[in-house]
């Protein structure tokens, strides 16, 4: 572990222990002492596994619209109005869709030789059976999607596999890791503010083709009616299985929010559609290239909500007490949804119990924050940012267009002064992504400052997709992800059915929480909101 060291350092530590009274984004300073009580409270009297296992154990999963998910906000409500935070409530939208719950689920086997159990879950959202069926396996052998009449008539008794097997391979890697001073000393030095999102470009030609050819072929399934179709696991091998929703055809092109999903209302059933280890899917595969049949019995039972179609997001606050500066808002959030192969625990049972955390700790040592500090707990994540992006549109602005330039300003909008998200896992923080706004490198920098013992002080301008916080940044706002350290999050628990409590580190969510308190509380008592990029007139020390 890192120790502090005599010399520069501690002049350092010095000049920002006394200048803890210029809160401003012009000298960047930290609160040595309250930053003690949060270190104090989050590592000696931390609640944080006791609130994870509430919300995986007991309300896990939390598949968007089920009635767990449901239960978990009824659940964090009660425990933010225990906390004593104040506007405790539930915001709704949408309509968002069907809720789907799985009831019973069994997949066997049988060979003329033997039988074996199919470790296999079924993708959400796809519709069950009263009773257990039976049928055949059967391998579509095409070259191509015109051979695909020689099927017609012919699948509604069988069980269809499409896929190729994957080909085995040792892992040689391990499957938890920290993140590398390599990967870190990148971070600090990118010039770039690089989205995932941003990345795909103008398909190929060749890469619409073959959307074409998956659109054809799930339309000819969807109108045969197969018993079940059979995938294998899209990420790992010794069981793993990384499983989502079922998928209904879309014309290949279709914007992703004009794109029909089996839970929208109104739409038609999907086909089942079931994802298999890779271990079994193999051994099916090879079983029928050896021509001995293979035949699956199905218990499927799942149950639908369709009473209420709306999705929901937690929120509550620890109110402002600046007569001035009340009115703006400082935010934390995580996504409380989750998919249905285990109880939602990296993924992010982790991110939420961490910002609960928070919001406990700065309760618990009484602070008075300027602004108003305020937690979201969002719904349907998972499906495309639903539950933020909802939230952003009813609360702070509108994209009216496609430039992130045309918004329709909502009158919170120059009232929030920054965003903070946790969703990659139980990992530690290491630092923080600036989204492309360099402007708030030094202030990060110093609030930084007092985890440099615990490796947390990688300032990056570049940018991770795929979390809550671009729901803020798409609107010119700032919204923040911290850099975390993997631990088995793409590895293990991603989406999977490895993602339950044991896979939680709680060191490492305790001081998470302890790091995020201190950006909220900072941000909370600066003299001036966050500046969106672009705004500062002075200039940046890199």
């Amino acid at each position: 572990m890192y120790k502090f060291k005599t010399g520069f350092l501690a002049l350092t530590l010095f000049f920002f222990t006394n200048s803890v009274s210029a809160q401003s984004i012009y000298e960047p300073s930290v609160d040595h002492e309250v930053v003690e009580q949060i270190k104090e409270q989050g590592l000696y009297n931390s609640q944080i596994m006791n609130m994870a296992g509430w919300l995986t154990d007991v309300y896990g999963p939390r598949l968007s619209n089920s009635p767990q998910l449901n239960r978990a906000h009824e659940w964090t409500q009660e425990q933010f109005r225990d906390m004593g935070l104040t506007n405790v409530h539930l915001h709704s939208y949408g309509p968002f869709g069907k809720g789907w719950e799985l009831k019973r689920f069994a997949l066997h086997a049988n060979t003329p030789y033997t039988y074996f159990p199919v470790t296999a879950f079924p993708k959400a959202w796809s519709p069950g059976y009263e009773e257990p069926v039976k049928g055949d396996v059967i391998y579509l052998s095409i070259q191509h999607v015109n051979e695909l009449d020689q099927y017609r008539g012919e699948l509604s008794d069988k069980f269809v596999m499409l896929e190729y097997p994957y080909e085995a391979e040792q892992s040689w890697d391990p499957i938890a890791t920290r993140t590398s001073n390599e990967r870190l000393l990148s971070l600090a030095n990118a010039k770039e503010d690089f989205s995932p999102e941003e990345e795909a470009g103008v398909p190929s030609p060749a890469a619409l083709a073959r959307a074409r050819d998956v659109y054809t072929l799930m339309t000819f399934l969807q109108e045969e009616r197969p018993l079940a179709i059979l995938d294998q696991s899209y990420r790992g091998w010794y069981g793993q299985i990384a499983v989502s929703g079922a998928q209904l055809p879309n014309e290949p092109g279709t914007p992703w929010g004009e794109r029909i999903n089996p839970y929208m209302p109104d739409t038609p059933d999907a086909v089942p559609q079931i994802s298999l280890a890779r271990e079994h899917y193999g051994r099916i595969f090879r079983l029928l290239e050896k021509d001995i049949p293979v035949t699956l019995e199905l218990e499927l039972q799942v149950e639908f909500q369709e009473d209420n179609l709306y999705g929901y997001n937690s929120i509550a606050e620890i109110p402002g007490t600046d007569p001035e500066l009340q009115e703006e808002i400082v935010m934390l959030g995580a996504h409380i949804d989750s998919w249905h192969a285990a109880t939602g625990a990296a993924d992010n049972a982790a991110g939420s119990v961490v910002m609960m955390e928070v919001m406990r700790i700065l309760t618990e040592i009484g602070i008075e924050p300027r602004r108003t500090i305020r937690i979201a707990l969002w719904g349907n994540e998972e499906q495309g940012l639903h539950g933020s992006r909802e939230y952003v549109s009813d609360h702070f602005a509108v994209q009216a267009g496609n430039d992130g330039e045309d918004l329709d300003k909502q009158d919170d909008y120059e009232n929030l002064s920054a965003y903070y998200n946790i969703d990659n896992g139980t990992g530690q923080v290491r630092g923080i992504y600036l989204q492309g706004n360099e402007q708030l490198r030094q202030i990060f920098r110093a609030w930084l400052s007092p985890f440099d013992e615990w490796d947390a002080n990688t300032v990056s301008f570049a940018n991770t997709g795929g979390t809550d916080h671009l729901s803020f940044h798409r609107v010119g706002l700032p919204g923040f992800q911290f850099i975390q350290d993997p631990i088995e999050y793409f590895t293990m628990t991603h989406h999977s059915n490895q993602d339950f409590y044991e896979r939680l580190v709680e060191d490492d969510l305790k001081r998470t929480a302890i790091i995020v308190a201190t950006f909220v509380y900072h941000t909370a008592m600066l003299d001036e909101r966050l500046p969106r990029i672009g705004e500062l007139d002075f200039p940046v020390t890199q």
